[in-house]
């Protein structure tokens, strides 16, 4: 239904909103109440607001007030423009006051040193009245049944009703320490691995498979590991000491890979590349804590590491 009236008038939005407050409170003076506003005023400006569309929204008795049919269809609209009032209240509250409480993530052990506890600190740092539960884990939590405020994973996700948005993409390298490749032959293509003790990250050791790709060639291996373990920090040390080849996440800190000696090899077959995901439970209005930690992910890695999706010819 379309009013001459309002296309021809220029509309003021707290009418509206006034509307809209006074039908959610149920009285003039309990939505005058909530607003700080006299009941005079009020209704004075319900009434303008019927003026200007020339019908009636409300039908008024001493004791209640009943929407027309008219009222009941402009009341969706005028909903959003208090949900738009309040979502910029809350965004100027929030800007002006200081985070604190406590935030619950999961993150993934492959992850959690080397990205997810620097990150938190130096956001702890920004924001010394926040608390921080990191829970390193596997599996996929329940957001909701175990209280959590933010998951990262790594994908391809399934449909869980979470918002998820990608923040990093990266690889795994293949390494070994400068004495181990000392010893052996260097390994030209995947098969070649398997002469050779391989250390996997794995949380059950019986088998662990390897994909690697090279141009339009995939090829894959599959093997019972030497070593298996799932930390990448044990990892590290372990192919630092020469127990054999493993793979380790492109965003461990060079200078680890530097001071334990630790070298890419076989460069021309890539692992594929991993992407991994912020998830957090809909809202509209989340609080400031959350709000500012998530934007800290985001700016932090979004220049943190940009993988080259070109293979190595």
């Amino acid at each position: 239904m379309i009013f001459p009236s309002v296309a021809k008038s220029k509309m003021e939005i707290d009418a509206l909103i006034v509307f809209a407050k006074v039908v959610e409170a149920g009285s003039f003076s309990a939505a005058g109440r909530r607003m700080g506003m006299p009941v005079s005023t009020v209704s004075r400006r319900l009434a303008e607001l019927e003026d200007r569309l020339g019908t009636r929204l409300l039908e008024r008795s001493t004791r209640q007030i009943r929407l027309t049919e008219v009222g009941a269809e402009i009341l969706e609209h005028a909903r959003r423009g208090l949900e738009i009032e309040e979502t910029v209240s809350a965004i100027a509250s929030n800007r002006s006051a200081a985070a604190r409480g406590t935030l619950r993530i999961s993150v993934p052990p492959s992850l959690s040193e080397n990205l997810f506890v620097p990150l938190v600190i130096e956001f702890q740092n920004a924001h010394p009245e926040v608390d921080v539960r990191m829970f390193v884990a596997d599996r996929h939590v329940d957001l909701i049944s175990e209280g959590f405020d933010l998951a990262f994973r790594t994908g391809p996700l399934k449909d869980s009703g979470m918002t998820a948005r990608p923040v990093l993409r990266y690889r795994h390298l293949l390494l070994a320490s400068r004495a181990f490749m000392a010893t052996i032959g260097p390994p030209e293509k995947p098969v070649d691995l398997l002469h050779h003790p391989l250390c996997a990250f794995s949380v059950w050791p019986n088998e662990a498979t390897w994909s690697f790709e090279k141009a339009s060639k995939r090829q894959a291996i599959s093997f019972k590991p030497h070593l298996a373990l799932n930390d990448y920090s044990g990892l590290a040390i372990a192919l630092a000491a020469g127990a054999g080849i493993g793979e380790m996440p492109s965003i461990v800190p060079s200078t680890r890979r530097t001071q334990s000696e630790l070298v890419e090899i076989m460069p021309g077959w890539q692992f594929p590349v991993e992407e991994l995901f912020m998830l957090h439970a809909s809202s509209r209005h989340p609080t400031l804590t959350l709000s500012l930690f998530r934007d800290h992910v985001v700016h932090r890695l979004s220049g943190l590491l940009e993988v080259d999706t070109e293979h190595h010819s």
